[in-house]
């Protein structure tokens, strides 16, 4: 029971650094899924606003995929960015995203 509550926990201080990210963006990072139905292992979001901005979303994988942080192209029901969190996904490599989501929309806003 212990290991659950450490992946449970785990699960939710990563899902909610990518969450507050968003909610603090100003507008600049959105989340398409209402808050209270928020997965904390699948997170997607659109870039440049509310409905995304495709232009400013490829820019973004691009140059995530030069720092090797592979597939966030989101999925094709949503679009965007989807960030899986899985177990194997360190909060440090969580906080590298977010770091980089504050530089982007830095350069970008």
């Amino acid at each position: 029971m212990a290991v659950f509550e450490r992946w449970k926990n785990q699960a939710l201080r990563k899902s909610q650094h990518l969450y507050d990210t968003m909610k603090n963006s100003g507008g600049f990072y959105s989340c398409p899924i209402n808050e209270n139905c928020r997965s904390r292992m699948n997170v997607p979001f659109r870039v440049g606003g509310d409905g995304g901005d495709e232009a400013l979303e490829k820019q973004f994988l691009v140059e995530t995929e030069r720092l090797n942080m592979h597939q966030l192209k989101g999925h094709r029901s949503v679009g965007g960015i989807r960030a899986s969190l899985y177990n194997a996904v360190t909060y440090e490599e969580v906080d590298a995203l977010v770091r980089f989501m504050h530089q982007f929309q830095k350069d970008h806003s």
